[in-house]
Order: C-alpha cells, then structure tokens, then sequence
C-alpha cells in the first residue's frame, strides 16, 4: 500500500471513530438474522484418520485457483512494505521448500500435501498459513441466555491496510478471502471431534466448537513484540515457540475439557500475543485469555466483567482502545440494547452486524452453540456507507 492510501484510510477511520464517539453512528441493528441464504458458508469434512498429506485433497483441489490468487495479493503487499516484510518472503521462498521437516506432526505432512494439490510452492504454502499469526482483527463474544445456555460467536475481520482499492472502496486481500471460507468437520471414525471455520488451506484453528464441552476464537493482540518478530526468531531456527495456530488445533483436537482447554491456551509459549476467548458448557464458562508471547498476562471471566456476557476486540480489556479502532463501545452497546433476552442467534447476529462492529474488513460472523455443537457461518460484505475498520 502506498503512503498516499495509508494516509486516506486514517482520515477514513478519524471521522468514523468521530462520530461513533458522538454515539452518532452506532446504530444497533435489527431483523438481520437470517441473512440470505447465499451467504452461509459451505461444509466439508476433514478426516482426521487418512494421512496428514491426503487429508485436504478434496477442497486444496477446490480451492486452490482461489489460494493461489490470494497469495499473489499478500506477495504484492509484502513487496510494497519492502524491507523486513520483503525479506521474510524471500527467505520463505528460498528456504521455504525443506521447512516442512522441522513442523510438529502433523502439520509438515498437511502442508506437504496442500502445496501438492494445489501446485502451490512448500514456502509459500508455509508463510499462507504464517500469516494468520499477524493479521486477525476481530471481535468475539460469548453469552448466556436465561435458560444458562451458552453462545459463541464472532466477526473474523481481515487484510487492515493490505490493498485498499480507492474506486472501489474495499480492502484488496479482504475480498479475496471471502471465497475460501469454510466450515470445516473434523472427524476421527466418522465420528465428529469439533467443528471449525477455516480459510480453505489454513489448517490452524481461529474459531471452533466442541460439541458439548467448548468454544474457541482467537483474536489478534497488537503488541511491541509481535508476531512478525515471532516469525522472524521461528524462521533462523528458533522452535521453542508454538504457532497459534498448532496451538489451538492441538486444544480442539485433544483437550477434554474448558478448564484444560484455558490451561493450554494460557501457558504455551507463542509466536505471536494473542487473545483467547473460550467459552464452556456450564452457566458463566467464558473468559478471555490475554497472551503474551511467553506468557498469561491476564485471565478474565463473565463473572468478573460483572455481565451476562464477556466480549473482546483487539485491545486489553482494561486499557481504552486506539480511538480510530473503537468496536468494543458500539458492541457493548448494542449487547446491553439487545438484552439477555434475546440472546441467541438471531440476537447476536444483529449485534456483529452493527457498525462499525461490521466493517469494510469483516470476512464473517460465525455463531456457535455448545450445548449442540451448532456451527453457522455466514460471509459478510458491508456496503457504503460502512466504516473501513
């Protein structure tokens, strides 16, 4: 992106953020769910008892005309930032062809097999998948109706200054993304472990159920020490670190348990700061995780925010966000408007489809319940006039 279009997407964001302190803007909406039916995302399986090569054929075979158009978008992005950004690619594309053999099991074999089906190179199959460790922009939330049940959801926001087309008025990789988004079940002896919503080819986990035992989303913790340097320090060797994304898929797949699955998501070390948001099966089971690095700087429950609900953004719960990037106000805002009452999918649809909650980079709302295992997940699209973040 040039200076030029850095420059205008700031001024963008000055006035919405203006105006959404006047409480000018926040409109909370109404009747949004359910959306068109063209908007829910497809399903398909992963089988979690084939080979780790052989596991996404199907939809690497699928997707991977969509995979390769993206990855061309996030290469011009890297060449415009040049420097640091510009080196990390080069180095992946270099290097990237044996890095497969340092990844745990079984991420080496899935990638393998990625990069096979859709005759797209090892490294950059590798840094597709880097690249969720550093761009997630979100917001997420979990609730409890007054029955006790537990809801999850989420707006997956995605590609903050990476393209913006000015005729057009929407972020470049945002739009590219939108065709690869799938709900995916994973299963071992046909049998279902979790669910999950997915970018086809990325095999980390950003937002996922356990039936019957937990919620997971992942948002992004803009930090100093971020996830650029995590994938620098991981690139010249340094393996003492967890990509988020093996993390979380290792939580979905093995942990029993909300309380083992907070445990994991608090202590294991990280490429990247993160903010875990779980939620569990029993009345007042969510919390945020707040994430270092290298460690649990913080673990904040429903009970403590004094609500029926706990929601989080990308900023510590505790600090005011960046004024230009206020989601959390309007979104608070619209929860208490909406009520516990209404809790449930249509009342939490409409909240995640408020903006600037419901943005320019907003990729999909995601709604999850515990109690059955429900995974609906719905592509979004925000028309002018719409805040860009």
């Amino acid at each position: 992106m040039k200076f030029k279009e850095i420059f205008l997407v700031f001024v963008l964001g000055f006035f919405s953020s203006l105006t959404i302190a006047q409480n000018v803007s926040v409109t909370c909406e109404t009747g949004k769910y359910p959306p068109d039916p063209k908007t829910k995302v497809s399903s398909y399986v992963i089988n979690l008892d084939l080979p780790p090569e052989k596991r996404w054929d199907q939809l690497a075979k699928e997707k991977g005309p969509a995979i390769k158009y993206l990855l061309a978008g996030f290469k011009d992005f890297l060449k415009d930032w040049g420097g640091l950004a510009e080196k990390v690619m080069s180095f992946i594309d270099s290097y990237g062809g044996s890095l497969d053999k340092t990844l745990p099991y079984p991420f080496g074999g899935e990638l393998k097999g990625l990069a096979d089906s859709t005759g797209i190179n090892l490294g950059e199959m590798i840094l597709y998948n880097l690249f969720y460790e550093v761009f997630t922009v979100c917001t997420s939330i979990v609730a409890e109706d007054p029955q006790g049940q537990l809801y999850h959801a989420r707006n997956l926001d995605f590609g903050l200054f990476m393209g913006w087309d000015v005729k057009n008025k929407t972020w470049s990789i945002t739009e590219r993304l939108r065709p690869l988004i799938v709900n995916l079940d994973w299963q071992r002896g046909g049998k279902t472990v979790f669910k999950s919503v997915n970018y086809a080819g990325y095999t980390g986990i950003l937002t996922a159920v356990k039936p019957k035992i937990f919620t997971m989303t992942m948002d992004e913790r803009f930090n100093i020490d971020g996830g650029f340097i995590g994938v620098i320090e991981w690139l010249l060797g340094n393996r003492n670190e967890s990509w988020m994304g093996f993390l979380t898929r290792d939580v979905m797949e093995n942990a029993t348990s909300y309380d083992e699955a907070v445990l994991k998501l608090a202590n294991t070390k990280l490429l990247a700061p993160a903010y875990f948001i779980v939620g569990g099966n029993q009345s007042g089971q969510g919390s945020v995780v707040t994430r270092s690095r290298t460690a649990s700087l913080h673990y904040w429950t429903m009970k403590q925010a004094s609500k029926w609900y706990i929601l989080e953004t990308n900023y510590d719960h505790w600090e005011a966000p960046l004024f230009l990037d206020d989601r959390r106000a309007p979104a608070h805002k619209c929860m208490d408007k909406t009520g516990q009452k209404a809790v449930g999918f249509a009342g939490i649809f409409n909240v995640l489809s408020s903006q600037p909650v419901l943005n320019k980079l907003t990729t999909y709302t995601a709604l999850m319940k515990v109690s059955t295992g429900e995974l609906e997940t719905y592509i979004q699209d925000c028309k002018d006039p719409c805040a860009p973040w």
